[in-house]
C-alpha cells in the first residue's frame, strides 16, 4: 500500500536519498559521487521552497519510495537560484575542485554546474514555462506510480493556468523516454546528452 500526498519539510532527506539512488539514469549513482548532496542540491532540494505546493511524494511502509519536483515558471525559479540557493553554495563549494580528476567521481561535473549556471531566457518557456523531476526507487517503478505521480502535477499545474511543460531526458534513459511519450509528451529538441520534451496542457486530460 502506497500513498501520494503533498511534500512536508521532513520529506526532505528523502529527496536527496532517492535522488541520488535514482541519479544515473534511473539506477543508483552513490558510487559516482563522493559528496551525496551534490545531486539533490540541484535537482531536488531547490523546488519545495522556490515553488511551494508542486513537490508530490510517493510513500510507503519504509518511507518515501518516490517524488516529482516542478516549478510553474522555470525562468523566475532559475532567478530564485540566483538570488536565494546558488550564492550559499558557491560558498561551500568555493574549495572543490570543478574539473574532471579521473577516478571516473561526477562531483566536479555538478560543483562546475552550480558555479556557472545562470539564468537564461528561452522562447521555449513561453509555451512551456513549466518544468519538472519525478524519480521512483526500484521497488516503485510500474504499477502506474509514475503514471500517478504525474497525473496529480499535471493537474496542479492546470490548476495555476500553466499553459505547458517541459523536462529533459538523456540518452541513456530509453524507459523513461518511452514513460514520457505514453503521457503524450513530445520530442521538442534533440541535444547530444538526449532531448527535451514537452506537453501542452492547455488542451487534453
Amino acid at each position: 500500500m502506497t500513498t501520494l500526498r503533498p511534500f512536508v519539510p521532513s520529506d526532505l532527506p528523502g529527496l536527496y536519498n532517492i535522488c541520488l539512488r535514482t541519479g544515473d539514469s534511473g539506477a543508483d549513482a552513490s558510487a559516482l559521487y563522493h559528496d551525496p548532496f551534490l545531486l539533490g542540491h540541484v535537482y531536488a532540494g531547490p523546488y519545495p521552497l522556490a515553488d511551494a505546493g508542486l513537490t508530490f511524494v510517493l510513500v510507503g511502509a519504509d518511507g518515501l519510495l518516490g517524488y516529482i519536483v516542478a516549478t510553474a515558471d522555470t525562468l523566475r525559479f532559475e532567478e530564485w537560484l540566483e538570488r536565494s540557493w546558488w550564492p550559499t553554495l558557491r560558498e561551500q563549494l568555493a574549495g572543490h575542485p570543478g574539473t574532471d580528476p579521473g577516478d571516473g567521481s561526477q562531483d566536479w561535473e555538478r560543483v562546475q554546474h552550480i558555479a556557472s549556471t545562470r539564468p537564461h531566457d528561452d522562447e521555449l518557456f513561453r509555451r512551456f514555462p513549466a518544468h519538472l523531476h519525478i524519480d521512483l526507487l526500484p521497488q516503485a517503478q510500474g504499477g502506474g506510480n509514475g503514471r500517478r505521480l504525474m497525473d496529480v502535477l499535471l493537474h496542479a499545474l492546470r490548476e495555476r493556468g500553466v499553459p505547458g511543460v517541459h523536462l529533459g531526458v538523456g540518452a541513456g534513459n530509453p524507459r523513461a523516454r518511452a514513460f514520457y511519450l505514453a503521457l503524450g509528451f513530445t520530442e521538442e529538441r534533440v541535444h547530444d546528452w538526449g532531448s527535451t520534451m514537452v506537453r501542452d496542457l492547455t488542451t487534453g486530460a
